[in-house]
C-alpha cells in the first residue's frame, strides 16, 4: 500500500483523531456535474431527515467513546477465524472472530500499551502482532505462540521494526528493523519455524524499503528527492553484490511510489503523477523493463492489492473525501459484485486463502467501522461487529456535507460541513474550523467520536482542506510549500468567513481546533490572526518549527529531504522558521487557548507545549493545559480520549458559548 501524493502526507498525522478529506482546484465538467447531482440528492435527503428530527439527547464523551474501534482482517490458515484489533477494553488488543460469527476470543490482554494484530501464520494459529511502549513509536514485532507465550522478534531498547509480509512459499517472512543504524531499515528474512533470521538487504543508503516480491527475488525501494520528486529502485536478492537499479529515470519533478508486486512476481505495480494531476498506476515488467499504464481515474488511485491466490485485484480511489473500491478478476477483468451495502465507505478488503470468503469494513459519518464477511459459496453476508454504543441511535448522529468555498485569492477550498440538529436561523449555533494533520493530510468522511461529541453538544464543524491537502491533484498539493502559516492559514480564516455566511451559525462564536499540523494552525491562527477566532484548541501541535525539524525521529531519515522540501531546511531557513513558529509570537495571543500534549510524543516534544502555555499565560489570557503521561503523538487509550473530549467541550462551553455547562 502507498500514499499517492507522497509519504509525508501522514507524517504528522496522529492516531485517534485524524480525519481525512480532500479537494482540488480543477475538476472535469463531467465530475462537477456528477458532484452537483450527488450534492443535490444529499441535500434533499438531509433536509428530509432534518425535518423529521426535532431534538436529540445530549450524550457524554464517555458514551461516545464506548463506541468500539475495530481494525484488521487476517484470515486464519483454515479460514475459520479473522484476526481483529479492538479497543473494547479501553486499550487495543487482538481478538479472534469466528468467520461465521459464532464466537469471539480475546488473544491478548494488555492494559497499558496498545497491541495491533497483523497476521495469522499461514499454516497454524500463531499470530504476529506489533506494540510500542507508551506511544513512543518504537514498535517491536512479536509472535503469540499457540500455548500463549510471547516471543519478541525484534528486541532492543531503541529498535523500531516493521512487518513486510510472508514469502510466497510461506516458509519465511520479511521484517524491517533499524537496529544496525537508527536512520535506516534493513531487511531480514525470518524462518517460519524457530525464527532464525538472515540479513537480506543492508540499507546503507537509507532507501525506503517498500515491498518484496512473493518469490523473494526482488526488493522495491524508493528514494525521495523532494516532496514532488521521487524515484523507484529495484534490487535483486539473488545477486546481492549488485547495487539497486534505478527504473524511473526522468527529468523534472515526478512523484513515483511503489504499489505492489504482482502475485506471479513478474511485474511491479507503481504509482506516478507524470501524466497529469492525479496518481495513475503503471506496471513494470521485471525482466524486460516494459511499462504499461494499468489504472487511470479522475482522482488519485490510493492503493492496489491482490488476493492471496492472485485471482482478484483490489483498487481504491480517493473520490472527493470518500473511498471508492473496484474489485476485478485478474484474468477476465470482470468486476466482482458484492451484495447491496449501506451507504458507507468500503475498505480493508481481504480474501481468504481459497477466495471463498471476503472480509471488509464499512463505515460512515454516522456509523463506526464494522467488520463484515461475505461467503461467496452461499452468497450470504454477515456483520461480525457492532461498533456503535447502543446508548446512541444512528439517526441522532450528523452526516457531513462536502462543500467548497472561495478563499482570499479566489481558489476553491473543499471542506466537510457538519450541522447540529438544533441549528436554524432562529437557533444559531457556535462553530469550529477543524484543521487536519499533515502537512498534506486530508479530512475525509468517516465516523469520529470526537467530532460527533462536539456536534452533539451544539457545535457546527467545518473540516477544511486548506491548500496543500492531498487527494485533489499535485498542483493543489504544492500550493502551500514553504508558505505555511500564511496561505494555508488564510484558507482557514476564509473558512470562518464561510461559516459566518450561514444563517444558522452565530457569527460571533467561531473557534479553531486541530491536531498535530492542525494544532500548529490553531496556534498560528491565534498568534498571526489574533482577532479572527474567538478560541483555539491545540492538540499535539507544533509550536517551534526549528526544534521540531532538528529533532525529527532518526527513522525518518529516508524522507528527510522530502520533509525539508515541504517545510524548509532548518540549517538554511532558520529565520523563516522562527517567523512562522507561534512560540516566538505568543505575546500576540489574546484569545483563550486549550493545549493537549502527550509526554511521550517523539514528534512534537512536550517542551513545545510547555513553553507555549507558559508564554501565553504571561499575557493574562485563559490557558488550559492537559498533559497525558502515557500517550505519544495521538491517543491510544480510551480513558484519555474521553478526558480530552470532555476538556474540549468544557473549554468551549466556558469560553465560546460562555455558559456554565460542563461535561463530567
Amino acid at each position: 500500500m502507498y500514499q499517492p501524493r507522497h509519504i509525508f502526507t501522514g507524517l504528522l498525522l496522529f492516531s485517534g483523531l485524524a480525519l481525512t478529506l480532500g479537494c482540488n482546484q480543477e475538476k472535469s465538467n463531467a465530475s462537477a456535474e456528477t458532484q452537483a447531482s450527488t450534492a443535490e440528492s444529499q441535500t434533499l435527503a438531509e433536509s428530509d431527515h432534518r425535518s423529521k428530527v426535532k431534538t436529540v439527547p445530549t450524550h457524554s464523551a464517555e458514551t461516545f467513546f464506548l463506541t468500539t474501534s475495530y481494525g484488521g482482517s487476517s484470515f486464519s490458515f483454515d479460514d475459520s477465524k479473522i484476526l481483529v484489533n479492538s479497543d473494547q477494553t479501553g486499550v487495543f488488543n487482538a481478538y479472534a472472530y469466528a468467520s461465521d460469527g459464532s464466537s469471539v476470543t480475546q488473544l491478548t490482554d494488555s492494559t497499558t500499551n496498545a497491541i495491533f494484530g497483523i497476521s495469522y501464520f499461514p499454516k497454524d494459529n500463531r499470530i504476529i502482532y506489533s506494540s510500542d511502549q507508551g506511544g513512543n513509536e518504537l514498535n517491536h514485532l512479536y509472535v503469540l505462540e499457540i500455548d500463549g507465550t510471547v516471543v519478541d522478534l525484534t528486541p532492543g531498547e531503541k529498535v523500531k521494526a516493521q512487518w513486510m509480509g510472508w514469502s510466497g512459499d510461506e516458509k519465511s517472512f520479511w521484517v524491517l528493523t533499524n537496529e544496525r543504524d537508527a536512520k535506516g531499515f534493513d531487511l531480514y528474512r525470518y524462518n517460519y519455524v524457530g525464527y532464525e533470521r538472515e540479513l537480506v538487504f543492508k540499507n546503507v543508503d537509507n532507501f525506503s524499503v517498500d515491498d518484496v516480491s512473493r518469490d523473494g527475488k526482488w526488493v522495491a525501494l524508493t528514494k525521495a528527492r523532494n516532496n514532488a520528486d521521487s524515484d523507484i529502485y529495484l534490487w535483486r536478492a539473488d545477486t546481492p553484490n549488485n547495487a539497486p537499479q534505478l527504473i524511473t529515470a526522468h527529468e523534472g519533478n515526478i512523484n513515483h511510489q511503489v504499489a505492489t508486486f504482482t502475485p506471479d512476481s513478474t511485474q511491479l505495480m507503481y504509482s506516478t503523477d507524470e501524466f497529469g494531476e492525479f496518481a495513475q498506476i503503471w506496471s513494470y515488467h521485471l525482466e524486460t523493463g516494459e511499462r504499461k499504464k494499468e489504472i487511470e481515474e479522475s482522482w488519485d488511485v490510493m492503493s492496489v492489492s491482490y488476493s492471496k491466490a492472485g485471482n482478484y485485484r483490489v483498487v481504491s480511489v480517493n473520490e472527493d473525501a470518500r473511498t471508492s473500491i473496484r474489485i476485478t478478476h485478474t484474468t477476465t477483468g470482470e468486476r466482482l459484485q458484492l451484495p447491496t451495502l449501506p451507504d458507507s465507505d468500503l475498505r480493508s478488503i481481504n480474501f481468504s486463502s481459497e477466495e471463498s470468503h471476503i472480509s471488509f469494513y464499512l463505515d460512515s459519518d454516522t456509523s463506526p467501522a464494522n467488520l463484515f464477511v461475505f461467503n461467496r459459496a452461499n452468497q450470504q453476508m454477515k456483520q461480525l461487529t457492532v461498533a456503535l454504543n447502543p446508548a446512541i441511535k444512528q439517526e441522532e448522529l450528523v452526516a457531513g456535507e462536502v462543500i467548497r468555498y472561495e478563499s482570499f485569492d479566489g481558489l476553491n477550498i473543499p471542506a466537510i460541513l457538519y450541522r447540529p440538529w438544533p441549528a436554524s436561523s432562529e437557533n444559531k449555533v457556535p462553530a469550529l474550523v477543524w484543521v487536519h494533520g499533515g502537512p498534506g493530510g486530508q479530512s475525509r468522511h468517516g465516523y469520529s467520536a470526537t467530532l460527533q461529541h462536539l456536534i452533539n453538544h451544539g457545535y457546527a464543524i467545518l473540516a477544511v482542506n486548506n491548500r496543500g491537502s492531498s487527494g485533489y491533484g499535485k498542483t493543489f498539493f504544492h500550493l502551500d510549500d514553504r508558505k505555511h502559516g500564511d496561505v494555508d492559514l488564510k484558507d482557514c480564516v476564509y473558512g470562518k468567513k464561510y461559516l459566518q455566511s450561514l444563517d444558522w451559525v452565530d457569527p460571533d462564536q467561531i473557534g479553531i481546533i486541530g491536531g498535530s499540523y492542525g494544532g500548529y494552525m490553531v496556534a498560528a491562527a491565534l498568534a498571526f490572526q489574533p482577532e479572527e477566532f474567538d478560541v483555539g484548541i491545540d492538540i499535539f501541535g507544533v509550536t517551534n518549527w526549528s526544534r521540531t525539524l532538528k529533532n525529527i525521529p532518526p527513522w525518518w531519515e529516508s524522507i528527510k529531504e522530502l520533509l525539508y522540501a515541504e517545510m524548509g531546511d532548518p540549517a538554511e531557513d532558520a529565520e523563516r522558521h522562527q517567523a512562522i513558529s507561534p512560540l516566538f509570537h505568543a505575546d500576540k495571543i489574546t484569545k483563550p487557548l486549550l493545549v493537549i500534549q502527550g509526554a511521550n510524543d517523539p514528534r512534537v516534544l512536550q517542551a513545545e507545549s510547555d513553553e507555549l502555555v507558559e508564554a501565553v499565560r504571561k499575557n493574562n489570557v485563559p490557558v488550559e493545559y492537559v498533559l497525558f503521561p502515557d500517550e505519544g503523538h495521538g491517543f491510544r487509550r480510551r480513558e484519555n480520549r474521553i478526558t480530552a473530549s470532555d476538556a474540549y467541550v468544557n473549554f468551549l462551553n466556558k469560553y465560546l458559548k460562555k455558559t456554565a455547562e460542563t461535561s463530567p
